[in-house]
């Protein structure tokens, strides 16, 4: 009896080195591919029910040609606008770097009323006016400031299109997931069932809302904000920095840095130069801009949610701290998943006592 219990551990021991062995064999070989793969399956789960209606709409008829032409126009909505704003970027920093080198690149002086602004108006008078009178000047006095800007501006536009370039691909993948979603759901569920004791249709239920709440909630506002703002400043005269402008606020509104920190100093510099009327039209449209978050967010995140919104911030801001512009997404499903069993957990207790 001794022996063959002795036999059944080695044996016990022998599958999980095995076991252990294979998975890490098969992490090293995937992972190169692990955070497109996670990126396509985040971008499926957020275009699927958009993905249904379409395929619905042609009563599921040449399914392949349908996700095929679906994912084709997707890519093109990407593309287009990627390209214009890159190309608006890249001909404004050419522009501005062809003028500093001619001399030609000015700043426009400030009013007298910046003076009489609480707290910072007479400084802010002074840097400003000094920038306006010799910029090169300006530029050797803040070298650190003004490198630390222009460094963080293009590294974060640097990131931004690495991005870009990955969610294309991903697209691509992601085309292949929607086309076997239902499959794939089953397997997901099949798996959540062994870690959860048989909720695998809950968890997999939150993980799918949460992640197309982030969506809703924080890209699709930080664009609506992006295209908006872009707007106002190519109306005020601002069209050839706007494309800069509107990446400033499209990375300021993923972030959740507040968009106001952008369009403060765009609103007192339009008052620099434009008529009392429409730069005082121009500040009220770009506070609204900054401050539609607050409406939208709400509305959006925490629609069809379990998990309390504060937690969903919290998993996007840590995430994305922790693991980029990918972590907006993985960290509110991380986070609402803990959630989850926390709150299972403590319930249980409850029902105990």
């Amino acid at each position: 009896m001794k022996t063959q219990n002795s036999n059944q551990t080695i044996d016990n021991f022998i599958k999980v080195v095995v076991l252990a062995v294979l998975i890490l064999a098969s992490f090293s070989i995937a992972q190169p591919f692990i955070l497109l793969i996670i990126w396509s399956i985040i971008v499926a789960v957020a275009l699927y029910p958009f993905y249904q209606k379409v395929i619905n709409l042609f009563k599921g008829k040449k399914k392949g040609l349908v996700s095929t032409l679906f994912i084709g126009v997707l890519i093109a909505l990407i593309i287009l606008p990627s390209i214009n704003m890159t190309s608006s970027i890249v001909d404004s920093s050419s522009e501005m770097i062809v003028n500093f080198k001619s001399g030609e690149l000015k700043v426009n002086p400030p009013n007298d009323s910046v003076k009489d602004w609480p707290l910072i108006g007479k400084k802010l008078y002074d840097v400003w006016a000094q920038a306006s009178n010799n910029l090169q000047s300006f530029i050797a006095d803040y070298p650190e400031q003004v490198k630390s800007s222009v460094g963080w501006f293009f590294s974060s536009f640097t990131g931004f299109m690495t991005t870009i370039l990955l969610s294309l691909v991903a697209l691509i993948i992601a085309g292949v997931f929607m086309s076997s979603a239902d499959s794939g759901y089953k397997q997901g569920v099949l798996f959540t069932n062994k870690l959860t004791n048989g909720n695998g249709k809950e968890i997999m239920t939150m993980c799918t809302n949460t992640i197309r709440s982030v969506v809703k909630g924080i890209l699709l506002v930080a664009i609506i904000q992006a295209i908006l703002a872009y707007a106002g400043f190519a109306i005020v005269g601002l069209s050839s920095t706007a494309g800069i402008l509107a990446f400033a606020v499209l990375l300021c509104a993923i972030i959740q840095v507040p968009v106001t920190l952008v369009m403060i100093p765009i609103i007192i510099y339009v008052f620099s130069f434009a008529d009392t009327t429409p730069a005082i039209i121009f500040a009220i449209y770009g506070i609204v801009v900054s401050l539609l978050d607050n409406v939208l967010k709400p509305m959006l995140l925490a629609k069809g949610l379990q998990t309390p919104m504060i937690v969903i911030l919290i998993g996007a801001l840590g995430g994305m701290m922790l693991f980029g512009i990918l972590g907006l997404f993985v960290g509110p499903v991380i986070l609402a998943i803990s959630h989850r069993l926390y709150t299972s957990w403590v319930s249980n207790e409850i029902e105990t006592i």
